[in-house]
């Protein structure tokens, strides 16, 4: 129960970019940490952690536009866009730089955000994660995705959710992985089919990685079915970053909490 309470211990905000609201979570007192979901996911994926990270630290948890209780700008969404709302976040709190954590998605905006903002950024933590672009048939696969959403997005949701799982990973998190489709299918198709645009038309960010003027890390599933281990220790070579793995898939921070929190602790 005091668990429980501890994670429940933060500040729920509010910030407005372009008349569209954005939503954000903040606990602790420090360093900044700036915790970013991964798609058909939001901000609360992160409560356990920062439960445990913000005892030495300011944690804020975004729900990146589309997301959680965030709104969809008019725009198209890119990376570049995400990485700005951060950014412009962090200045309405007045903080001038930020350890950012990101998981698959929220990689993909925290790599964009060291691209457009390289001074701010403290530590750059990828949680299953990649700063590859889609390859042609990923690409493929996105398209495909939008033209099931337009029919059925609660359909896809429920399917794609259920892919980021093996069937050992769905017998023991039963529960777990309910509670975040419950959530997942609150989320407006316009929400959806912006994220999954922007994550198709991301840049190859291979090069950004090797040259971020900052300390950086990359933590892997050796059986991440979404980003394959061996394709990670591939460009952590390649980008000089250093490698953590772990015994697990795609969604460490559902399956494998307390380790992701442990080495956590130790990278921050």
């Amino acid at each position: 129960m005091a668990i429980f309470v501890t994670e429940l211990q933060y500040t729920k905000m509010i910030f407005h970019y372009h008349n569209t609201p954005i939503h954000y979570h903040k606990q602790g007192a420090g360093p900044v940490i700036v915790m970013l979901h991964g798609f058909l996911e939001s901000s609360t994926m992160w409560q356990k952690i920062a439960a445990v990270l913000s005892k030495k630290n300011t944690v804020l948890m975004v729900d990146l536009p589309g997301f959680g209780q965030s709104g969809v700008p008019n725009k198209t969404l890119t990376m570049e866009a995400m990485a700005t709302i951060v950014c412009e976040v962090l200045a309405f709190e007045n903080f001038k730089s930020a350890t950012l954590l990101g998981h698959s998605m929220g990689g993909y905006v925290a790599l964009a955000f060291g691209e457009l903002f390289p001074k701010k950024l403290d530590k750059l933590i990828l949680l299953n994660s990649s700063p590859t672009p889609d390859s042609r048939s990923r690409k493929e696969n996105r398209d495909r995705a939008l033209i099931i959403i337009d029919k059925n997005k609660d359909a896809f949701i429920t399917m794609a959710i259920g892919n980021l799982f093996s069937a050992e990973e769905k017998s023991k998190h039963t529960l777990a992985i309910k509670g975040l489709k419950n959530e997942a299918l609150h989320i407006s198709a316009n929400g959806v089919t912006a994220a999954i645009k922007a994550m198709r038309d991301r840049k190859d960010r291979c090069t950004l990685l090797k040259n971020v003027p900052c300390e950086k890390h990359v933590i892997a599933g050796t059986h991440d079915l979404i980003m394959p281990h061996q394709d990670i220790v591939a460009v952590s070579k390649q980008t000089n970053t250093t490698l953590h793995s772990i015994e697990c898939g795609h969604m460490s921070w559902l399956t494998n909490g307390p380790e992701v929190i442990a080495l956590l602790q130790s990278i921050i």
